[in-house]
């Protein structure tokens, strides 16, 4: 049955976020913010991240010099997550929350910091889009692997991630048969947009 309460509550809510991404988001249309840096100083840069803010910066410039969108005052949060999920944006807020767990465990096992900062790139390009208002999965998951293409080459080993997804870092990690972490609590990276912090403390 048709509750007329509930549908002007789902568009009130839909107002309510529509207005709420406008005021975070931004469409860059003056082609000066936009410069794009080769795909080899892109990928020097990612490979010489030391921490998540380092690669935070390049994930915001390449969506910004490759789909001129932006968004600021985002946050980051680590948190112990079920071993098959890597990360996630609760719609509504600012916020993007890493699995801590997953990380530590893709950088014990590939002892690549190349691999490790691609990883994390990805994955925070992922919940960005999906905090830029692109929320269908699929429609994410081709403009990440647009934004890698464009910004480190088709052959690079972020694009490689972005074509065939996360599970091709993952997949010779037996997941199954790795106990998680003790629950540990819920960790901020302070000043995100700003400072380096360390994958690991």
């Amino acid at each position: 049955m048709f509750s007329f309460s509930k549908h002007l509550n789902m568009m009130c809510g839909i107002f309510i976020y529509d207005v709420w991404l406008t005021l975070y988001k931004t469409n860059v249309k003056d082609d000066e913010e936009r410069n794009p840096l080769s795909a080899q100083t892109y990928g020097s840069k990612l490979d010489e991240a030391k921490g998540f803010s380092e690669v935070w910066e390049l994930v915001k410039d390449t969506v910004r010099d490759t789909l001129g969108e932006r968004r600021v005052g985002m946050m980051l949060f680590l948190d112990d997550l079920p071993l098959r999920v890597g990360a996630y944006h609760p719609l509504g807020t600012n916020n993007i929350v890493l699995n801590r767990a997953i990380i530590e465990i893709v950088e014990g096992v590939t002892k690549s910091k190349r691999v490790v900062n691609a990883f994390v790139y990805t994955l925070l390009l992922h919940e960005y889009l999906h905090a830029l208002g692109h929320i269908p999965e699929s429609e994410v998951y081709s403009l990440v692997y647009q934004v890698s293409k464009e910004s480190f080459g088709e052959h690079s080993t972020v694009s490689q991630i972005a074509r065939r997804g996360l599970r091709s870092i993952l997949e010779n990690i037996p997941l199954d048969h790795i106990s998680p972490p003790s629950k540990r609590a819920v960790e901020i990276v302070r000043d995100f947009d700003k400072t380096s912090r360390a994958y690991i403390s």
